[in-house]
């Protein structure tokens, strides 16, 4: 029998429609064909760029002889238009002057030269020389319209004080003088139970937001939140009749603090 490949002996006694043996067969020449075509794209790679060059290499010497041709051809000059003459400027007309110098303290002076007249001086303008002049000699003064508005003086730049920060925390907070108890007293004295607020049985905080200023005293007083029936306005008036409070102080100094306390209103 004749000598059996490794493809044969492999697929022996099996089935050989599914396209395994198929591929198996033709991979020799499948892969000879793609060494050969590797091979000639790789040379061509290589081949093309060569060829190109020396193409391109006439065509630059034809354009250089076709630009030395063209070089060796003679040129019309072109004709140069003159530049147009420039105006020359006019001359002003002279004012008429008289040669005034300052005196000065010479030692044995050569030519003693007197200064001008005052009459000399009304019709002409003092200069270092004497010219006649040759125009009108009043264009040389022109005063300004009397319509004119004056400069305005410069006025000072207005600094605006700046109100002082208000803090929330300080180190050392403000105080009732006296401490919570004195506050405690003086609320029992001049708090008044609104008569709405006992007959509809009425009870609550009134919290108050107010600032304490650097000197004790009280501002910005207002209701955060209230119970309503006359208690809130009768809080916001014992705190309009409170005495100055222990100020704040943050570094050793006193300052403005925002502060904030309910006052209860309560039935026995």
């Amino acid at each position: 029998s004749e000598a059996m490949s490794l493809d044969d002996i492999v697929f022996l006694h099996r089935h050989r429609d599914y396209g395994a043996y198929d591929l198996r067969k033709a991979y020799p020449k499948v892969l000879r064909n793609a060494v050969l075509l590797g091979i000639g794209v790789f040379l061509l790679i290589f081949i093309i760029p060569t060829i190109y060059g020396r193409l391109k290499s006439e065509d630059v010497q034809m354009f250089m002889h076709d630009e030395t041709v063209l070089s060796n051809l003679p040129t019309k000059a072109k004709e140069v238009e003159p530049l147009p003459e420039l105006e020359k400027p006019k001359e002003l007309p002279k004012q008429t002057t008289v040669r005034y110098l300052v005196p000065e303290v010479q030692k044995n002076p050569d030519i003693e030269e007197l200064p001008p007249r005052v009459d000399e001086m009304e019709k002409a303008n003092p200069g270092p020389e004497t010219v006649e002049g040759t125009g009108d000699d009043d264009i040389a003064i022109v005063a300004p319209p009397e319509d004119t508005p004056a400069p305005e003086a410069t006025k000072p730049a207005e600094v605006e004080a700046k109100a002082p920060e208000i803090f929330d925390r300080v180190e050392i907070q403000p105080e009732f003088v006296g401490g919570m108890e004195a506050f405690r007293a003086f609320l029992t004295k001049n708090l008044r139970y609104p008569n709405a607020a006992q007959s509809s049985n009425v009870q609550g905080k009134v919290y108050l937001n107010f600032t304490v200023e650097a000197d004790g005293s009280l501002s910005n007083i207002n209701v955060l939140r209230g119970i309503g029936f006359g208690c809130d306005e009768e809080a916001l008036r014992v705190m309009k009749l409170m005495p100055k409070w222990k100020p704040g102080k943050q570094s050793g100094r006193a300052v403005r603090v925002r502060f904030t306390m309910p006052i209860m209103f309560a039935l026995e």
